[in-house]
């Protein structure tokens, strides 16, 4: 049972103290520190409240896997991401990211980038025979384009979106091996954390509404960027 450790957790999603909780909850600390380690489990009555503060229910309360504290995550923050223009490339294969970024990475040396700002995201206009019979999956990629970079030599359409916030969280030391069980979670972590704090996703046509942002520091450490589009 997670209970104790789930609770920890989204309670400092919300940015709360064990005060500031036994306080919401009318109890005292120490019922709050006992939840937290397990030694007692609330009343029915606690426990739905703290599922309607949460924004989560009995069962991912009681033994969901709620730990994100991976060093591999960072704090999550909003950020304001400034009007950009970007040509996209999308794919339907058993392996779409590489497809799509290496795609969309031909055009950047084609064009002449030697520093290419590529983004990624995936995207459900996928069959249940393509997912289930052969296995495939969908994905979108981008390379943003500075002022200066107009791509006339391509027969691509340029798009662009408006200043527009969003929540984001990096992931550090990314390893291949382990993506897919670290980017899902920090997905998780994100609506998690927006879920508790009523943040809003922003589904919006002229926006991108999530994306990720893969690159490497001086020391060749591999890190992403995650962004979902807020309200």
């Amino acid at each position: 049972m997670n209970f104790g450790k789930n609770v920890q957790i989204l309670r400092k999603m919300a940015n709360m103290t064990q005060e500031e909780l036994a306080e919401k909850m009318n109890v005292s600390r120490q019922t709050v520190s006992k939840w937290e380690l397990g030694a007692v489990l609330p009343e029915l009555e606690k426990l739905l409240e703290l599922c309607d503060g949460f924004n989560c229910t009995v069962d991912q309360l009681l033994r969901g896997d709620m730990d994100y504290s991976n060093k591999a995550y960072s704090d999550i923050k909003i950020v304001t991401v400034e009007p950009f223009r970007y040509i996209s490339y999308a794919v339907i294969s058993c392996e779409p990211e590489e497809d799509a970024i290496a795609h969309v990475e031909g055009w950047a040396k084609h064009l002449g980038i030697e520093n290419p700002y590529i983004i990624g995201w995936d995207f459900p206009q996928v069959s249940q025979e393509q997912k289930n019979v052969f296995h495939m999956r969908g994905y979108g990629a981008a390379l943003v384009l500075t002022d200066e970079q107009t791509p006339t030599s391509l027969d691509v359409e340029i798009k662009s979106q408006d200043r527009q916030n969003y929540i984001t969280i990096t992931l550090e030391e990314v390893q291949d091996a382990g993506e897919f069980e670290i980017i899902p979670n920090a997905y998780k972590a994100l609506l998690t954390y927006m879920a508790i704090n009523g943040i809003k996703a922003k589904h919006d046509p002229e926006i991108l509404s999530c994306y990720e942002h893969e690159y490497f520091d001086d020391n060749g450490i591999k890190f992403m960027d995650i962004f979902i589009a807020v309200e």
